[in-house]
């Protein structure tokens, strides 16, 4: 039997980056983007490599493109890394998995590294095809933290947990990092959120752009422990203005929702450095009349927009600067 896993890709609606400095932030899935594991029992164990794992290309040129979309590792390192920390987790709650071997292959559609998730998405779509061929449920609240430490403690990677956790619980997820909280239980408080009526979300990237994140992460975590005020007083405003949007979004105030967003962006701008052509997705998106933030770290935008018109503008615009723009699926009812 082929086991079949999915994760999704995700977007920061509001609070981000604050989620690894004890913020708050919502975020939601994209489900017209994900990674898909497939795993099944073999004789042996075997990770199949996916395309940015080939070390083969018709040119130079095309190595040299596929290392700007993919950086330099592809995903095979995330699926070793998920599958010994895995392990490693069961084998400390005095739980032996069986010595069964397994192929495991993989896909993804998900815009390589704009600001999507596409690594926790593998990661999380990993653990998910694990438990099933384990026959073991990890609780929902505690997946996320494994998830991160996969990327954090064997890739050294910088994150916080805002994307697995919006990728463990799916739909819309309002998060909580208060300090006390998070350093007595190493999770959050995470609440899913179902609005009545839904915002009219767009979310716009380049495909053709692509920006390690964990970069500006490390520089933000040195200025936090630090002490910085700026940063330490950004990430006490993010709490207030994560409030204030899901105030907004559950009472359907889309012009208030819009204003959060913008201001979740602006406040960014005050501690950290925006690349040029990050800040012109912003500037553009903004020019039609949309709200405008980033879904991560850069390379990717999200906001709203008023009507199919202005919508339709939003499309002109961010074309002419070489960017998709997509309305997100959140919710399987809205497939």
């Amino acid at each position: 039997m082929i086991i079949t896993s999915t994760a999704y890709a995700r977007a920061g609606l509001v609070g981000n980056p604050s989620d690894g400095y004890f913020g708050k932030t919502i975020s939601f899935v994209i489900r017209n983007f994900h990674t898909t594991i497939k795993l099944w029992e073999s004789p042996h164990f075997e990770i199949m490599p996916s395309h940015g794992d080939l070390a083969r290309f018709d040119s130079v040129h095309e190595f040299l493109r596929d290392v700007k979309l993919h950086g330099y590792y592809g995903g095979m390192r995330l699926i070793k890394a998920a599958i010994r920390k895995f392990h490693d987790h069961y084998r400390k709650q005095g739980i032996e998995l069986p010595d069964r071997s397994f192929t495991v292959s993989f896909t993804t559609n998900i815009p390589r590294l704009v600001g999507m998730s596409g690594s926790s998405a593998i990661v999380t779509a990993m653990f998910r095809a694990m438990m099933t061929f384990y026959g073991v449920q990890l609780p929902k609240h505690i997946m996320p933290s494994l998830v991160l430490s996969v990327e954090r403690d064997e890739l050294d990677i910088n994150a916080g947990l805002q994307d697995r956790v919006s990728q463990t619980y799916e739909g819309i997820v309002y998060m909580d990092f208060e300090k006390s909280h998070m350093e007595r239980n190493g999770y959050g408080i995470y609440e899913e959120l179902k609005p009545n009526v839904m915002p009219p979300l767009y979310v716009a990237y380049d495909p053709e752009r692509a920006e390690l994140s964990d970069v500006p992460h490390r520089n933000l975590r040195q200025l936090y422990e630090r002490g910085d005020p700026t940063v330490v007083n950004a990430m006490i405003k993010y709490r207030e203005l994560t409030d204030r949007g899901r105030d907004a979004l559950m009472s359907g105030d889309w012009p208030t929702l819009s204003r959060v967003m913008d201001e979740n962006f602006d406040l960014r701008r005050t501690f950290m450095a925006i690349a040029p052509e990050n800040q012109r997705m912003i500037d553009v998106a903004r020019s039609t009349g949309a709200s405008a933030k980033f879904t991560g770290s850069g390379g990717a935008i999200c906001g709203l927009y008023k009507d199919g018109k202005q919508y339709q503008q939003l499309v002109d615009a961010m074309a002419s600067i070489r960017c998709t723009v997509i309305r997100p699926i959140i919710f399987e009812d809205q497939v």
